[in-house]
């Protein structure tokens, strides 16, 4: 032990001389930061040591290429070059100028230029060597031949002739474009064939911004011309692209892309369409879909897909196939490319995950936020996408099916057509961009770009054909919307940008049948509220309508309408759990998030009338009448000294107390029991929901799996799924805990209602039980031994009897077993109860003795047996004017919960072997209950979208309840029993 000890304090005392020697500093390994940018002037950036290294004698950095080299200062040559490094040396004469590589000194044929080489007038080549490659004396400048027959000019390195342009030679036969043509984009057209001058402009509409494009100045007029002149289809191209770029809008101003490229489409008729698509003309991109309105729903709702999509089965069919056909700015065709992988997805996501956007019925949304300085150096050029759908057929060759698109960003004198809801104002096209950092540049096309457009919300939409069984749907839909970003700080400035596919279906029909439903279901409700309130007025003895009586009826309303909602929504959340996680061939789709907002309103209304009737009901149980008879007798006398006269007074033997206290503490106990297990209803719900996984079933997806894997895409939950799934899971294990308290636990384990009528009869208690002014129950416990304040001898001789029935019944009635009763008592029974209760709710409850004057408790006492000997001679039939009578319900009256006869002379007792005084405790409301606790925890689901925060919520929301119910019954039956607080443990 002080070995080891020894030990560490050495190690310890190294550790710090070290440090203190700093050896173990981090700082002699950290470097500056610098980058080819930082490098200027006479610097350069060493890619060996990731600095600014000092370049040589006579040297520069060559920042215009990369910043990564030296090279020599203008008038230097390059004398030696090893290929890492060079020596430079200066020409010997002013005269001379540096070779076009950079490794001699020549006499120039006339000046100098600014970088030290020497230069030609327009239309000469310069010539340095001879034809073996030796260098000359002196350059010459050789002119090219502009006429016929070469009809040549300097290329654009000014060092070979070449022949010109086509449309130089068929416009001025020569090279040279005359005054009476126009030059533009390096081609000569004639004139009077297109608008002198083009509105070379785009227009950023929200933010009312229109800003001169460098690009469309420089090739629009130019392809333009060369569309309709030429036919020229890399040009034609390049027009569709700056129409695209303008966002397809259009007025009455024909100079603009738009314009000319609708000028031309109609110009150009006579050569026909491609594809037998008449919106394709020969030649030119295909970009509208017509200018007709009503074309939309025609091209989208007419004819479905030839194929049909399963989600199960042999003929499984989930894949959807789209190809590209991608354009450059320049009008050149790139390539045939798959959709997916990124190409149209520009948030960065696993191929996987991108790739999941491609299955049927799999609700796709990919957000992110991206930089604008990265959009800006990975965007130089916009790229064009015209979209397919790939149809493959069994046996059959593959076709294309174009894909339309709705710009939300197209206008049309000024007014955007596409952003409303009416299919027939849309108009359609076909080419779409992802990032257009090249129209907003101004003056230059390497300048910073003004303005940047981005698609910035991309969504494929499929809607399935109404009733079909094949898993037909319409052509797809692609909607995009562009958002406009002023450049300020690119570093700084971001841009959300999402990417989704939706499915739909119509909806119309299935709201109608939920709305008649709700209609119906509604009626029923209004009908069993409504006898409700007039068993409720019988009960009270009541005959006018008032407003208590009105707000009774809502009350009553608001439950049953709580049910109504319960059932529509528990059944329209389960038929889409099943019918659409089930089906082979498409028939249903899920409703969007949107239209699930009516649902989420339906369920709120469910959830808020149940706490209505929840908050009722247990009004009701804690201001429940409630009195304990007790029909135990004195045995015999008892001697008491009176002081003072030096006498003993005989009287009779006083009767425990105890008895009493032990059947109210034990109703005090039933209060809250219910047929379920609360915490085990929360744990197993969420066993099942997250461990077992049953939550994955939720998902937008037409997949069953309970496991998913992590790389995999996770689909947004669907409420109606969410809401289905878990009410008809927390409504599945409550119903299965309540088969086995009813059928098992409370036959074979202990049942606690019929333990307390057992124990009633055991302690020779009976209770009355008043939740209305003239309805109750009543419990009859008089024991058929005479009596039960006994010793344990006695006590088991008096079981043994009964278990050997060599004793009556237990019955109220003679030769009857029936100790449970209803009871609907007359006005004069009531009041005479009433009158004896005045007393008792004159005191609050004996909290402490002390506090207690000596009259007070005495006027309870004296109340109490008043009370006690009262209940039980009626329950004798001792007061003729307070008779009553014991009779069967008949069936209507158990159906309907009403009383058909009204107690006018005499009180009703109905024999209840269902023991249906359970009514005010928890355990006669289970189904209340359930149903509360489905909804609030599906609601507080609905809310944060987590089943774990439900449940614990749920399990919160149980115990509070429980606590209330508890505190505030027990307070209620020590007021209106007389039993002290302080025995209800």
């Amino acid at each position: 032990m002080a070995t080891g000890t020894l030990r560490d304090c050495i190690y310890g005392s190294f550790v710090l001389f070290f440090l203190k020697l700093n050896i173990f500093s981090c700082q002699q390994f950290s470097i500056a930061f610098q980058q080819p940018s930082d490098c200027r002037g006479e610097n350069y950036f060493d890619i060996s040591s990731l600095s600014c290294v000092k370049c040589g004698p006579n040297q520069t950095s060559n920042n215009v290429k990369s910043g990564l080299t030296c090279e020599c200062k203008t008038g230097f040559r390059v004398l030696v070059s090893n290929g890492a490094s060079i020596t430079c040396q200066q020409c010997p004469d002013a005269n001379q100028g540096v070779t076009q590589d950079g490794y001699g000194c020549i006499q120039c044929p006339g000046s100098v230029s600014e970088n030290g080489k020497c230069q030609c007038p327009k239309g000469s080549v310069l010539v340095e060597r001879d034809g073996n490659g030796n260098l000359l004396n002196k350059a010459r400048c050789e002119a090219c031949s502009a006429t016929e027959p070469s009809f040549s000019a300097p290329d654009t390195t000014g060092s070979r002739c070449v022949r010109c342009e086509d449309s130089f030679i068929n416009s001025s036969q020569s090279c040279v474009c005359g005054t009476s043509n126009i030059l533009a984009g390096g081609m000569c057209f004639s004139q009077n064939i297109l608008p002198s001058s083009v509105a070379a402009s785009v227009t950023y509409s929200q933010l009312a911004l229109v800003v001169p494009s460098a690009w469309f100045s420089s090739f629009m007029y130019s392809s333009s011309a060369a569309c309709l002149l030429f036919s020229n289809r890399t040009a034609c191209q390049a027009l569709g692209n700056m129409c695209v770029m303008n966002m397809y809008s259009s007025s009455s101003i024909t100079n603009d892309a738009c314009g000319l490229y609708n000028t031309i489409y109609r110009a150009t008729a006579a050569q026909g369409s491609s594809q037998e698509i008449s919106f394709w003309r020969s030649n030119m991109p295909w970009l509208y879909y017509g200018e007709q309105s009503g074309l939309a729903s025609r091209i989208l709702q007419t004819e479905p897909l030839p194929v049909g999509f399963s989600f199960k089965g042999a003929q499984k069919n989930t894949n959807i196939e789209l190809l590209a056909a991608v354009y450059s700015i320049r009008g050149d065709f790139l390539r045939w490319e798959s959709v997916g992988g990124g190409n149209l997805q520009l948030c960065p996501d696993t191929p996987t995950r991108q790739q999941s956007a491609f299955t049927f019925g799999t609700a796709y949304k990919q957000t992110c936020v991206l930089s604008v300085s990265e959009l800006l150096i990975g965007y130089p050029e916009p790229v064009f996408y015209d979209v397919f759908l790939v149809i493959q057929k069994a046996q059959e060759t593959r076709r294309l099916l174009a894909v339309p698109l709705l710009n939300l960003n197209q206008q049309f004198n000024g007014q955007f057509i596409n952003q409303g809801s009416n299919m027939n104002n849309w108009y359609l096209t076909r080419r779409l961009m992802l990032v257009d950092t090249l129209s907003g540049r101004e003056k230059t096309l390497s300048s910073t770009p003004r303005v940047i457009r981005v698609a910035s919300n991309i969504k494929i939409g499929f809607k399935l054909v109404p009733n079909t069984q094949k898993g037909q749907v319409y052509p797809p839909l692609m909607t995009v919307d562009y958002s406009d970003i002023l450049i300020t700080d690119p570093s700084t400035q971001t841009v959300t940008v999402s990417f989704s596919l939706e499915y739909t279906m119509e909806q119309n029909e299935a709201w109608i049948k939920t709305d008649i439903a709700l209609g119906v279901l509604g009626g029923v409700a209004v009908v069993h509220s409504l006898l409700k309130t007039a068993s409720w007025k019988r009960r009270i003895a009541s005959p006018l309508i008032d407003l208590q009586t009105i707000l009774k009826f809502l009350l009553f309303y608001a439950g049953d309408l709580a049910n109504v909602f319960f059932i529509i929504t528990v059944g329209t959340g389960l038929y889409w759990l099943i019918f659409f996680k089930a089906q082979q061939f498409v028939s249903v789709l899920l409703p969007l998030a949107a239209q699930e907002e009516r649902f989420v309103v339906y369920v709120g209304c469910a959830f808020a009338l149940k706490t209505v009737q929840f908050l009722h009901k247990l009004f009701v149980q804690l201001s429940v009448d409630i009195f304990f008879i007790d029909w135990e007798r004195p045995r015999g006398k008892a001697s008491k000294h009176v002081e003072g006269s030096g006498e003993g007074k005989s009287q009779a033997s006083p009767v425990s107390i105890w008895r009493t206290y032990f059947v109210a503490n034990e109703w005090n106990e039933i209060q809250t029991i219910r047929k379920i297990s609360p915490t085990f209803q929360v744990m197993a719900v969420l066993f099942f929901l997250e461990v077992v996984g049953f939550s994955s079933l939720a998902l937008r997806d037409p997949s069953s799996n309970l496991r998913r894997s992590p790389e995999a895409y996770t689909p947004p939950y669907s409420l109606i799924l969410r809401y289905g799934l878990a009410s008809v899971l927390w409504l599945s294990i409550g119903l299965i805990q309540i088969i086995f308290f009813t059928v098992f636990h409370e036959r074979f384990i202990e049942d606690k209602i019929r333990q307390f009528v057992d124990l009633c009869s055991i302690s020779n208690i009976s209770v009355m039980l008043l939740s209305h002014q003239c309805f109750g129950y009543y419990i009859h416990g008089r024991s058929v031994h005479g009596h039960a304040d006994t010793n344990m001898d006695e006590m088991n001789t008096n079981l043994k009897r009964e278990a050997d029935n060599l004793c009556g019944q237990r019955g109220l009635l003679p030769n009857s077993d029936t100790q449970t009763f209803q009871i609907s008592i007359t006005n004069r029974l009531r009041a005479q109860y009433d009158r004896i209760l005045e007393q008792l709710s004159r005191r609050n409850g004996p909290s402490r003795l002390m506090d207690a004057t000596a009259n007070s408790c005495e006027q309870s006492t004296k109340a109490y047996h008043t009370m006690n000997r009262f209940l039980g001679s009626v329950i004798d039939h001792a007061h003729r004017e307070m008779d009553y009578i014991v009779k069967d319900k008949l069936l209507f009256e158990r159906l309907v919960g009403m009383e058909f006869i009204e107690p006018l002379d005499k009180s009703i007792f109905y024999n209840d072997d269902s023991h249906s005084f359970t009514d005010v405790l928890f355990y006669g409301n289970e189904a209340v209950l359930l149903i509360f606790d489905t909804l609030f925890f599906c609601v507080v689901d609905l809310g944060s979208q987590n089943f774990i925060l439900a449940a614990v919520l749920t399990y919160l929301q149980q115990l509070i309840f429980r606590l209330i119910r508890n505190g505030m019954g027990r307070r209620n039956l020590a007021t209106k029993t007389l039993v002290d607080k302080r025995f209800l443990i």
